[in-house]
């Protein structure tokens, strides 16, 4: 058996072991493993009619040579937001000019027949994609289309649909507490109010669940419109309290002002999503302005998935991938690793477009109070969420 896999999306801490643990687990059943470099990006790319570039794609992966990447975060196959089936005009690879010409139209194009192609070019039995909503949706459509596909589901917003914990979101968390410890220091110092920016565009979980471990004052969360001169009350009170005069909030990057809009900027990727980021500091330059007081602003972004993964990530990057790779050898397809009430299981794949999963706000947040509130936690699961 030749078994595809490939990073998408976003990297987080865990992608590399979670690979190492699928070669090592393949290779003891004497079955062959290809790395897919960058993505869906190669079943777009790649033109079959010229195999002297595969090396630019596809990579033999063998227990030796995965030997010491889990000792690093990240992904050493790289990673693309490509989507084959929605490819804009600009994109279009010029073996595939002749073909977006006879479809006609503006686009975007759909190039999945070509996609299909590169797997039988590739002579790929199954192919294991770790990834996002975004990631998974397109091994969603190749699996429709017949390909076998075996999923792992990751993303520091731990907001893939069918299962309670997604690959990076443990040391997103990690990250996020360490780094708002620390800027204490400085906020306290100065007696200025900090504004910290986290990842999460329609999920507020990685905020929520970091305030809550973190303890900052107040906490605004995707799901929750915030009225700004409230957040301002509430902060002032908090300083006002505080022997060391500051006070702390953290914010999704998908937060909006009452009445406003995210902050976006750039052109919409493969995806249709435009990148996201800078409410924090709008926020921030408000409060300012409102008040007087002095501002400590601070994007976590890309410091959240970097660096190795905590023992949480490999453990479960780890057991997801053994899964994953007995599912295949199995002949089983169109499955999805998960994790549900603490127990590893399978889901159907098409459990990914059951819509966006968010936050609880009714069991664990307060919308008025703009913080963490987790009025029961029997029968929750271990990150509540």
């Amino acid at each position: 058996m030749r078994i595809g896999i490939l990073t998408g999306g976003g990297d987080v801490p865990g992608l590399n072991p979670c690979i190492k643990a699928v070669v090592e687990r393949v290779a003891d059943e004497g079955h062959e493993v290809i790395g897919i470099r960058r993505g869906w990006a190669p079943f777009l790319h790649f033109n079959p009619e010229d195999p002297h570039d595969a090396d630019n794609w596809f990579m033999p992966l063998t227990p030796n040579r995965v030997r010491t990447v889990g000792r690093s975060g990240g992904t050493f196959l790289h990673t693309s937001r490509t989507n084959p089936s929605r490819v804009k005009p600009n994109e279009v690879p010029e073996h595939l000019a002749a073909e977006a010409e006879a479809i006609g139209g503006e686009g975007p194009f759909d190039f999945t027949a070509h996609a299909l192609t590169v797997v039988e070019s590739q002579k790929l039995d199954v192919l294991i994609p770790i990834g996002g909503d975004d990631t998974l949706s397109y091994a969603l459509r190749l699996h429709e289309e017949g390909v076998p596909v075996i999923a792992i589901p990751k993303t520091m917003d731990n907001d893939v649909h069918g299962t309670d914990y997604c690959i990076g979101f443990s040391t997103a968390v990690t990250r996020g507490v360490e780094f708002i410890n620390n800027l204490r220091t400085s906020t306290g110092s100065h007696e200025r109010i900090a504004v910290i920016e986290l990842f999460g565009r329609y999920s507020g979980e990685t905020s929520l669940i970091t305030s809550y471990l973190a303890g900052v004052d107040r906490t605004i969360i995707s799901e929750v419109p915030f009225d700004i001169d409230h957040l301002i009350d509430l902060l002032l009170k908090d300083k006002a309290a505080n022997p060391s005069g500051y006070a702390m909030m953290t914010i999704s990057e998908g937060a909006t002002i009452d009445g406003g809009d995210m902050v976006l900027s750039g052109e919409e990727d493969a995806y249709g999503h435009r990148k996201l980021g800078g409410i924090g500091a709008r926020t921030g330059q408000l409060i300012k302005e409102k008040t007087g007081e002095g501002i400590v602003y601070q994007q976590l972004a890309y410091l959240m998935r970097s660096g190795s993964p905590d023992s949480l990530d490999l453990m479960v990057a780890t057991n997801y991938a053994a899964m994953a790779a007995d599912f295949a050898i199995e002949g089983m397809s169109g499955r999805m690793t998960a994790l549900r009430s603490g127990t590893y299981t399978s889901v159907p794949i098409s459990v990914t477009k059951d819509g966006v999963k968010r936050v609880d706000v009714d069991e664990l947040y307060d919308v008025r109070a703009y913080r963490p509130t987790v009025r029961h936690v029997a029968g929750k699961p271990m990150f509540l969420y």
